[in-house]
């Protein structure tokens, strides 16, 4: 089985800014003591250094700015970095052991699975859910701030057969709407993402009859505009009059947003119609003890459920050649599980903590991360 897995410049909050402040203070408290410490979670003391590498969706770069902030407000001797260059980035850096983690919005796939368990010391890899967000089809369009439509009149729109905003199926959902003429501009990733993964694994499910191709990283059509990126693709909808297209909900700023048709009603992209859907989808079968991806449930008809839902992981290595690089892994994700970790994300992305099983899942790989 192939697994599916606001345009702004988003800043840190003032409490992330302050934080910030604090960890380069105590960065330089520290090169008078020569020693760094923080608590773990665990009641531990560690002191911890060198660096920490990740790479992969930039769905998680607003959350990556409140953890790494509040992560190098603990730990400020850790030389850490993140480079959101996509989810399919990140997961190739990973398995060819350039970074100690990746970030991504699509579990390891049949082929790529093998690979990263060999690049692992031990062969064993963990997959955390760790962010969970919707997203949300996002429009610039004179007037209309929002729409409802169905999962048919999505797929449509993204395979080109619809071409204006008054075509009828758009109308039918939005008889109160005032529609123009406009053509529509559908706008893609051009890179190797997991939006695009999960964003085509539901026009694939929920609208078999209009959307035949594959779910796939990798934008499947010809046509259409593309970006690299979700500020790319944002930017792109933002510029253009009629344009349309998917990103994480943190980032639809002041475009139209849709509301999508699930069973007898329309669900708005809010983290907690994400959350819902997340806690009533499976696990994947057939994965190793610390792996934890998740097949969403796509074809949902709970009420409250929003099933175009991003499920982004942390993938790392249970066991790492480097004793500093283990330590640090552990002590970051360790921090991002966390309660306050959790909620920092939320504060500066919008995204959905997540649920108290997910953490306490979670925790046992964290426990596991050692060095050979």
């Amino acid at each position: 089985m192939k697994l599916r897995n606001r345009t702004r410049t988003l800043a840190l909050s003032t409490a992330l800014a302050a934080t910030l402040a604090l960890a380069a203070c105590g960065a330089d408290n520290e090169s008078d003591t020569g020693s760094s410490g923080g608590d773990s979670g665990g009641g531990e003391t560690q002191e911890l250094s060198g660096e920490l590498a990740g790479a992969g969706a930039s769905s998680q770069q607003a959350a990556m700015e409140a953890w790494q902030a509040g992560f190098q407000g603990e730990y400020p001797d850790v030389q850490f970095s993140y480079d959101p260059a996509g989810s399919g980035a990140g997961r190739e850096q990973f398995i060819a052991g350039t970074t100690a983690f990746a970030g991504s919005d699509a579990a390891l796939d049949e082929e790529e699975l093998p690979q990263a368990q060999e690049r692992c010391a031990g062969g064993e890899v963990f997959e955390l859910p760790n962010y969970i967000s919707p997203i949300a089809v996002i429009f610039n369009l004179e007037g209309v701030d929002e729409l409802n439509l169905s999962p048919a009149t999505i797929a449509g729109i993204f395979t080109g057969a619809i071409t204006t905003w008054n075509d009828p199926a758009i109308a039918e959902d939005n008889p109160d709407a005032t529609l123009p003429s406009t053509a529509i501009t559908p706008v893609h990733r051009a890179d190797d993402s997991g939006t695009t993964d999960n964003f085509t694994d539901y026009l694939f499910q929920t609208a078999p009859d209009v959307w035949t191709s594959e779910p796939d990283g990798v934008w499947p059509l010809p046509g259409g505009e593309a970006a690299n990126g979700t500020s790319g693709v944002v930017g792109v909808v933002e510029s253009t009059s009629g344009a349309i297209t998917y990103a994480d909900a943190s980032r639809a700023g002041d475009l139209g947003v849709v509301s999508v048709a699930v069973g007898e009603e329309f669900v708005a992209p809010t983290p907690e119609s994400a959350a819902a859907v997340v806690e009533n989808s499976p696990a994947v079968e057939g994965r190793g003890e610390y792996d934890f991806a998740i097949e969403v449930n796509r074809e949902t008809e709970g009420s409250g459920e929003y099933p175009i839902v991003l499920v982004s992981y942390h993938i790392g290595c249970i066991e790492y050649d480097d004793e500093s690089t283990a330590n640090n892994v552990k002590a970051f994700m360790e921090f991002v599980i966390s309660e306050d970790g959790q909620q920092q994300a939320a504060d500066n992305a919008g995204n959905a903590p997540i649920s108290e099983s997910l953490r306490e899942q979670a925790q046992t790989a964290i426990d596991a991360i050692t060095a050979g």
